[in-house]
């Protein structure tokens, strides 16, 4: 049965990628846009910043007048930590992960016990896939401008900018590297044709259509840490491997490589896009009185079907192992029995994957309690419950489906793969508050309480976004008649702890099992730390 587990694992691996890619976006949403918008919490539906209501409010733009220009420099810096540590007992199949390897002299699981940790940013960049950003913060643009023809009730903007944008690398020694080596998720609008429209002096309506690119990539590389594995070095060692002398050949044959539970298999490359995915914005204001003012937007979802190949370079011991499997009696009629893999060294092909960038909703109110402040209060919900499964469909029948399909016939065919998620919608809550303190300086502060959307039993190392409040302060500064400057400090800190098997896109052990678990039976703390300083310059022209 040890051709099940592989093809569960090789399997897994593609699936636990993509999933993961996934589940990084409730926590990327709205951290590189804007200055203004991040000091007040994302509190600002009542209240949008400049030319970058396209994206929180299109009727924010009827309060924009003449020709203006806005440019926005975000500069992000990621603190990412993981820690694996061995409970007691820990072992696979009877074999003790923490002693010592007599092949290696090292120990077994070279993760346990150990620490990882990055602060290296990785982009997304268009045509090319990731882009591993010099060590230390790295900056996330955006730009628009928007027109107000004297006498005219409609503005028009348009803008660039990065809604979402998530992406690490660590060293290829780090015990992370299993979960991924590198990522980048990245939704780049490029295109953003918005008008708002003020109907009276309370009404004010907006629309946008918005055109981007959605890239996602991750290098990774692969182990299988199951009881499965651990039945085949037992018998590699009851064979006595070591000595160089098959007892049963050539009726069977297990010592064409060294495999084991916590032994390479190999390394993953996938890199999936969709360079057309457009949605549209819809939003209003009202504003009855001079001190209060109410606005709601929404913006649609995309339906999208990403496209890319994948690459799996295998170790010299994997497919050695399967090469002199099959290259027995009993073997080779096993593998025409139960498609066995051959032992090739490389598979690679296209892939695409059928994901819906979630449906987005929020309403606030910004309310001036005394002539010199202001507080802001917005409600927000992401559409993440519709994430139930992902689909995935590979360009040619595959032998690690073919064993899926006998395991999970639901949710596997030879070339198409449907994986459950149980994602959950989310209502979160961000309050910001505005003092002003002259007529050029106001500041700010603000935190967003950001829920997550995954389940507890899908906790994993490579989105380490649980729960997380965010925490900003800020200024904004009229420089001239014309001229206004936003900045902004905002801090995140997400702490994950997973006890071992308790989360199977990660550190389940069972048998079962068909996501990839290359850290099963580890307890696993993550914690993730954002700080992010944006500076913003809007001028007429």
């Amino acid at each position: 049965m040890g051709h099940y587990s592989h093809k569960r694992q090789i399997l897994g691996a593609l699936i636990a990628t993509t999933v993961s890619f996934g589940a990084q976006a409730q926590l990327a949403q709205n951290l590189t846009i804007h200055p203004k918008a991040l000091a007040l919490g994302n509190a600002v539906t009542a209240d949008p910043p400049g030319v970058m209501a396209i994206h929180y409010n299109p009727a924010g733009l009827t309060r924009l007048d003449g020709r203006q220009l806005e440019v926005n420099l975000m500069s992000v810096y990621l603190d990412i930590d993981a820690d694996f540590t061995a409970p007691e007992g820990y072992e696979i199949f009877g074999i003790d992960g923490l002693e010592t390897d007599p092949l290696t002299g090292k120990q077994r699981d070279p993760v346990a016990n150990t620490h990882s940790h990055t602060n290296n940013v990785a982009l997304y960049l268009p045509g090319y896939g990731i882009l591993r950003a010099p060590p230390g913060p790295a900056v996330a643009p955006s730009a628009g401008i928007s027109v107000n023809p004297p006498g005219s009730k409609l503005t028009f903007a348009n803008a660039f900018y990065l809604p979402l944008a998530a992406g690490f690398y660590r060293d290829k020694d780090d015990p992370g590297r299993y979960q991924p080596q590198a990522t980048a998720l990245q939704r780049t609008t490029y295109l953003s044709p918005t008008v708002g429209y003020e109907i009276n002096n309370e009404w004010a309506v907006g629309a946008g259509i918005h055109l981007s690119h959605m890239g996602i990539a991750a290098d990774q590389y692969m182990r299988a840490p199951n009881m499965l594995l651990g039945v085949a070095e037992i018998l590699q060692d009851a064979f006595n491997c070591e000595s160089g002398d098959e007892p049963l050949q050539p009726w069977l044959a297990l010592c064409g490589g060294n495999v084991g539970p916590w032994d390479d298999i190999g390394a993953l490359n996938i890199n999936v896009q969709e360079t057309l995915s457009p949605t549209y914005a819809l939003g209003v204001m009202w504003e009855p009185t001079d001190w209060f003012r109410w606005g709601a937007s929404y913006t649609s979802e995309a339906d999208m079907n990403m496209k890319g190949t994948f690459e799996i370079e295998y170790t010299d011991d994997w497919s050695g192992f399967w090469q002199s499997v099959n290259g027995s009696v009993l073997g080779a009629i096993t593998s025409a029995i139960l498609s066995l893999p051959s032992g090739a060294p490389r598979e690679a092909g296209n892939v695409s994957m059928d994901l819906v960038y979630p449906q987005h909703f929020q309403t606030g109110i910004s309310v001036d309690v005394h002539p010199k402040l202001t507080l802001n209060a917005d409600i927000g919900w992401t559409d993440y419950a519709q994430w139930d499964a992902f689909v995935f469909r590979f360009d040619r029948n595959l032998e690690f489906l073919n064993a899926a399909r006998i395991l999970s016939p639901d949710n596997a065919t030879p070339n198409t793969l449907r994986l459950p998620l149980g994602f959950k919608s989310q209502w979160n809550w961000a309050f910001g508050a505005e003092l002003h303190v002259s007529s050029r300086l106001d500041l700010r502060a603000g935190v967003e309480i950001r829920d997550s959307v995954i389940p507890d039993d899908q906790r994993q190392v490579m989105a380490p976004f649980g729960g997380a409040n965010l925490y900003s302060v800020g200024m904004g500064y009229q420089w001239d008649k014309d001229t206004e400057i936003d900045m902004n400090l905002s801090y995140l800190h997400s702490v994950e702890t997973i006890p071992a098997d308790t989360s199977c896109n990660v550190n389940c052990d069972n048998i079962t099992n068909i996501i990839y678990n290359p850290y099963a039976g580890l307890d696993i703390k993550t914690s993730l730390r954002v700080v992010m300083a944006g500076l913003s310059f809007r001028t007429k022209f």
